[in-house]
């Protein structure tokens, strides 16, 4: 019997999460001739036990260093025998038959490339990032909560499908690589996830590439899965900012050109130096209502990116080049 579908999700000491996100993809009695394939990234948690003993069926893939997201994705799916894919992140669980459904959506799109679906925070409230639009200098300089919140709809996010009426397919830029489902073919014919990105920015990247070869990105509000978020990456807090603003960069080099991700760099090194000199001035502000811990976490944040745009902070190339060198070991459970 033929694979209808390969289920990719990339685990780096996430147990804890894969011990809810598996079981509840095994639980949907509607999902037929898939697999499950798990890439761990280098962590070692237990995971290869957990599935032996518990879902022996799913295939597990071992990496000897983190490869980081993209190149994990991509040696999932050389593992992959299904006609279509789905990249799922580790901290999501699936109700409600969520996969079959989205898979029913999928094939009966037009020219589909990337096809993501609706995301939920824990608490059950909308995940905004589940809908992106491509990265600009101007929707990255005016990338904040209170503007997002106020204008949710404006073209710069490219949120607008997520207020829509119907739950009906609609096209957008970009879906969240946190739940991404792509035809095989598709995938290997962009060439799957750029390996240049180790972190944040590659599910974007992809979405291009497939708009840029004429196929469609659609976002499927009928189906939604809860995406806990943070997993894994809370682990990366230290260097995130400067691997998310490098990831950026590289992601408007590759599609605007080297002048325009200059122009973005000096950008953020002024909004940068604009926002640290706001929080400066509104210390007796947060003193007054006991929040210094805030005060302290948005000093670091606007520090780091000031350090990133002047290159002085940029753990990005470390990981790729420890990446480099990977041993990879696979085998089927």
């Amino acid at each position: 019997m033929s694979i209808k579908l390969s289920i990719i999700i990339v685990n780096w000491n996430s147990l804890d999460y894969l011990r809810k996100c598996i079981p509840s993809i095994y639980a949907d009695p509607s999902l037929e001739n898939f697999e499950v394939i798990v890439v761990d990234n280098a962590s070692h948690d237990g995971s290869e036990q957990f599935l032996g003993e518990c879902f022996p069926d799913a295939r597990y893939v071992q990496s000897s260093v983190n490869l980081g997201f993209a190149k994990a994705n991509n040696l999932g799916a050389a593992h992959a025998r299904g006609k279509m894919l789905l990249f799922l992140n580790p901290d999501t669980e699936v109700r409600d038959g969520a996969i079959e459904r989205l898979c029913g959506a999928f094939q009966r799109l037009p020219n589909p490339g990337a096809v993501g679906c609706r995301l939920l925070n824990s608490d059950g409230t909308l995940q905004t990032s589940c809908v992106q639009s491509f990265p600009t200098v101007l929707n990255q300089l005016l990338d904040a909560e209170v503007l997002r919140q106020r204008f949710p709809k404006a073209h710069l996010w490219g949120t607008a499908p997520l207020y829509a009426d119907g739950s009906a397919p609609a096209e957008v830029e970009a879906v969240s690589g946190a739940c991404m489902m792509l035809s095989h073919e598709v995938f290997e014919s962009v060439g799957g996830f750029d390996s240049e990105f180790f972190m944040y920015g590659e599910d974007l990247h992809l979405c291009f590439k497939t708009r840029q070869a004429g196929f469609h990105n659609y976002h499927f509000g009928g189906v939604e899965i809860i995406h806990h978020g943070g997993g894994s990456t809370r682990q990366l807090s230290n260097s995130s900012n400067a691997m998310m603003h490098e990831s950026v960069y590289l992601l408007l080099l590759k599609s605007r050109g080297k002048l325009y991700s200059l122009c973005y760099r000096g950008t953020m090194v002024g909004a940068a130096l604009c926002r640290l000199l706001l929080t400066v001035a509104l210390l007796p502000a947060y003193r007054a209502r006991s929040k210094i811990r805030e005060w302290n976490l948005s000093m670091r944040k606007w520090v780091t990116v000031l350090r990133w745009g002047l290159g002085l902070e940029n753990r990005t190339d470390q990981c790729v080049e420890s990446a480099e060198n990977s041993t990879l070991t696979g085998r089927n459970m």
